[in-house]
């Protein structure tokens, strides 16, 4: 399947700033966003989870006690091995916790294989991680996005995106997230590109780390 790179991205972001003055704009003022990689697996459905409704710096510190807990590596295995006050104490929830010990036992049980969905169709992934316990459209669409680097996945529900799009198309109010979604038609085949530069301009304008 395509791939996201920087240099992609930047001839896509040129693509849609000629489409799009709002972007332009953006695009102007804060320069190309990153591209926000993230290596695909199970470590990072695992930081996805630890993102579910709380701040981008809360769960990425959760993560770096997951981590820092199992050694240097988050497996199926290791997770597991953790009792609740261990996951308590790294930052999970019960109900965070829950699913990724059902995540961690669904990989070791053979129930899905996370390395087969870097061939698969947007379609196919998302039908196949919003089957899993814990695991709802918005995280699929983020593991398409930043893990699986597809160019063209709209991350529907995103707060942020809908809260930038207020900002840089200069609205009244934030739109809502049907409104956003159908808005963003007009940018494909590069909607993760777009998404991209909003969530830049989002972090640009508050002085947040990008």
């Amino acid at each position: 399947m395509r791939r996201l790179t920087t240099r992609s991205l930047r001839a896509a972001a040129t693509a849609l700033a000629a489409a799009d003055p709002a972007l332009a704009g953006s695009l102007t003022r804060w320069g190309p966003p990153p591209l926000w990689a993230r290596d695909p697996g199970f470590a990072a459905l695992i930081h996805l989870i630890l993102e579910q409704q709380v701040s981008l710096a809360s769960a990425q510190a959760a993560f770096d006690r997951l981590t820092l807990r199992l050694g240097g590596a988050v497996d199926p295995t290791g997770l597991l091995a953790l009792d609740d006050a261990e996951m308590l104490a790294v930052g999970f929830s019960r109900q965070k916790r829950d699913y990724a010990r059902d995540l961690a036992t669904t990989i070791l049980d053979g129930g899905i294989d996370l390395g087969a969905l870097d061939a698969a169709p947007d379609h196919v992934v998302r039908a196949r991680l919003t089957a899993l316990r814990g695991i709802g459209p918005w995280t699929a669409d983020i593991y398409l996005t930043m893990c699986l680097g597809r160019p063209d996945v709209w991350p529907h529900g995103d707060l942020a995106l809908a809260t930038s799009a207020r900002d840089v198309f200069d609205l009244t109010e934030r739109p809502t997230f049907a409104a956003l979604r159908a808005r963003a038609e007009r940018w494909r085949p590069w909607r993760a590109v777009a998404a991209r530069i909003l969530w830049h301009d989002y972090l640009r304008r508050r002085g947040l780390p990008v």
